[in-house]
């Protein structure tokens, strides 16, 4: 087999990365480790406010140096960890901006703030802390606040991610939810709209409703939200495979058709079977540009009323 691989034949992802953000309190957390055998980055110090029932392993970190001893405890030590669930990314970027500031002071601005060359060698650091994530076969959940953008009179929210770190997150994400609140109820949409940032890649419904797993005793129950999505996009995945390769088949057939059509007897048969045929993508739009220019060179007419070549 060469190493060039059909888009059926591609291995189907079979991990998540995701990033939630929305506003404080409204549950992103406890969202975040409902996903499969989840361990908390608490950067935070949130998870306190997490009930009882539904905290997972979790990382309380006191610099960055904590974040890689705990990488390397899950991937040589804790093989049952499926989830990495980062809260929230805006306070992993101190830890990063401290660091990076400890090991070069030249780094930093005399307020303590990075500078311009520090937010550079930030921003590759947390570049290269996605792959690193990407490469350990593990689902990874993002969580963030969101801020308010205000253009004239219009609102629009944003996940409070530093500078331009945002946009380096985002575009090596698979899903992207923003959760807010209808009433009393919690809602994630994955669609993107003109307001808010978001990110779908498998379509999943424009707007989910989530579960209530705390009652007002405070009683937890099963949380199992982000686990159910997880399983979703598992099955979009292996369904877009599966539809690839049906729409290859079709192609295929198309050629092998085409191929046996010699007179104007032969199209017409041609052209029957291949407009029967199930359609797929522009499959449908592939057959009848053969037909016409198998048509074309064969020096025949169609006739649009018979709906023949003659």
């Amino acid at each position: 087999m060469g190493m060039i691989k059909r888009p059926s034949e591609l291995s189907v992802k079979d991990t998540l990365s995701v990033l939630i953000y929305g506003q404080p309190g409204i549950g992103k957390t406890t969202f975040g480790v409902s996903a499969p055998d989840a361990v908390l980055f608490d950067y935070d110090g949130g998870v306190q406010r997490i009930n009882g029932a539904h905290q997972v392993p979790t990382l309380q970190p006191t610099s960055w140096e904590d974040t890689n001893l705990a990488l390397q405890e899950i991937q040589n030590e804790m093989p049952e960890i499926k989830t990495i669930v980062i809260d929230t990314v805006g306070k992993m970027l101190d830890y990063m901006s401290a660091y990076i500031i400890k090991n070069d002071s030249k780094m930093a601005m005399r307020d303590g703030s990075l500078s311009l060359k520090g937010y550079g060698v930030r921003k590759q650091m947390f570049v290269n802390f996605i792959k690193q994530l990407a490469l350990m076969g593990k689902n990874v959940v993002f969580i963030a606040h969101e801020r308010e953008d205000r253009r004239g009179e219009e609102t629009f929210k944003r996940p409070e991610i530093g500078g331009s770190s945002a946009n380096d997150l985002i575009k090596e994400l698979d899903l992207v939810g923003y959760m807010y609140a209808v009433g009393k109820e919690r809602v994630i949409t994955f669609d993107p709209a003109e307001y808010y940032y978001a990110k779908n890649t498998c379509n999943l419904p424009a707007a989910i409703k989530l579960p209530v797993v705390v009652d007002e005793s405070g009683k937890g129950s099963s949380n199992v939200a982000f686990s159910n999505i997880v399983a979703q996009y598992k099955v979009a995945q292996e369904k877009r495979q599966d539809t690839t390769a049906r729409y290859e088949m079709l192609l295929g057939l198309i050629d092998e058709t085409m191929s046996a059509v010699v007179d104007v007897d032969s199209l017409n048969e041609a052209m029957a079977k291949l407009f029967a045929m199930e359609q797929i993508y522009d499959s449908f739009l592939r057959a009848q540009r053969a037909v016409a220019n198998k048509g074309k060179e064969l020096g025949l007419t169609y006739n649009k009323i018979a709906k023949r070549y003659e």
